[in-house]
């Protein structure tokens, strides 16, 4: 009697494959946005009988629309399918420190909705009353939801924030995910921005770079190989920590670095050189009093000397090959970048390029987008986003 083999079970179930074969079809319609059915074919390796039934179920769900036939060089015009980027929905959530900036926008990175919230009372549940009425009728298209937070994020949890009240630690990330049922990111801000400045900014054109952002406090996001990186804790690139003598211990949440050198200190050191009210670009400030006043142009010299050496002691470590200056640094003229790129030039190890970001708060838009997006195309949720 021949026994009977019975075929090994596959590891992927059928609805497993099912919905890898239709993030396929909509990942590659995604990317050349306008195709024949018969294009889509081609690209995905899918046959025309697996395909055909997806692409319904895609029209229906309002991924792909119908377009009039496109052009062909023979035969018979065949009908166009388009990817919408309407479909796809993610919510970009900004921590700042009066406010909670909260942006709706689709997988083009459009913003289709903009609110800001007063910062008062819990902040998960600000963050989870906020996205839904912002999406509005939108809401069933939401995918993903990413948060920046202007601390170190690990987890999905957030310290070393004082400008938001999150010293020692809060747990967000999982929370907001619970509560909204979307995938949710949570990341450094300046973490975001450099992702952003990597996909459509100044560090578009390079596969390492470092973001060096002044404002209350100081940091600097780093992407390595076209991926940011971020540490074993999370705080990589936590630079306004870096000490300035031994005895330097920092506080509340502030590092020695940014406590004497960030745009808050500049600021107070530009009210002492002509006082007045608090001027609302201090860096341009200073750089406009340093035409005419000598002890202005020497703290404008103190102050490029002081984050030249930390860009130096960044590409000693990491060799960035690009910095762009983020934030209050982006006031900078022309004259007082050259001078910091020549004070780079006299000690960096190798060459490092200094320019300012172009994107400036959209950055942590086009940083989050990406991020969610890729939180929803790997279908589980993430608290750490790996986009």
């Amino acid at each position: 009697m021949t026994d009977v083999v019975t075929p090994p079970t596959s590891p992927v179930s059928r609805e497993r494959s099912k919905e890898i074969k239709r993030l396929s079809v909509i990942s590659t319609a995604r990317q050349v946005r306008l195709l024949s059915r018969a294009e889509l074919t081609e690209l995905t390796g899918l046959s025309p009988a697996t395909l055909t039934p997806l692409v319904r179920e895609l029209i229906a769900e309002g991924y792909l629309l119908e377009r009039g036939p496109g052009t062909s060089r023979a035969g018979r015009p065949r009908a166009m399918l388009e990817f919408n980027p309407r479909a796809e929905l993610v919510a970009a959530v900004s921590l700042e420190p009066t406010r909670i900036s909260c942006e709706i926008a689709d997988s083009d990175g459009t913003v289709i909705a903009h609110r800001a919230v007063r910062l008062a009372g819990d902040i998960v549940e600000t963050i989870c009353r906020s996205v839904p009425e912002l999406a509005g009728d939108g809401l069933p298209a939401l995918r993903g939801v990413a948060i920046a937070a202007p601390g170190v994020s690990s987890g999905g949890t957030v310290r070393l924030a004082p400008s938001v009240g999150l010293v020692e630690g809060q747990e967000i990330g999982e929370s907001v995910q619970r509560h909204l049922g979307v995938p949710v990111v949570v990341d450094n801000d300046v973490n975001l921005m450099a992702a952003g400045e990597h996909a459509a900014g100044a560090g578009s054109d390079v596969a390492d770079l470092l973001l060096l952002h002044v404002a209350d406090g100081i940091g600097a996001g780093l992407v390595l190989d076209g991926q940011v990186r971020r540490g074993a804790g999370g705080a990589a690139g936590e630079v306004g920590f870096l000490p300035l003598d031994p005895s330097d211990q920092g506080h509340d949440g502030i590092g020695p670095f940014e406590a004497r050198w960030s745009e808050n200190a500049v600021a107070e050191r530009v009210v002492a050189l002509a006082p007045g009210r608090r001027p609302d670009a201090p860096v341009a400030a200073l750089v406009e009093l340093a035409r005419t006043d000598a002890r202005a142009a020497a703290y404008l010299d103190e102050v490029l000397t002081a984050w030249s050496r930390l860009i130096v002691s960044c590409a000693c470590v990491i060799d960035p090959g690009r910095v762009l200056l983020s934030g209050a640094a982006t006031q900078l003229d022309d004259d007082a970048v050259a001078r910091l790129q020549t004070l780079v030039d006299a000690s960096a190890p190798a060459a490092t390029e200094v320019r300012r970001a172009v994107l400036g708060d959209r950055a942590v838009l086009h940083g989050a987008v990406s991020y969610a997006l890729a939180a929803a195309a790997a279908g589980t949720p993430q608290l750490l986003p790996t986009p």
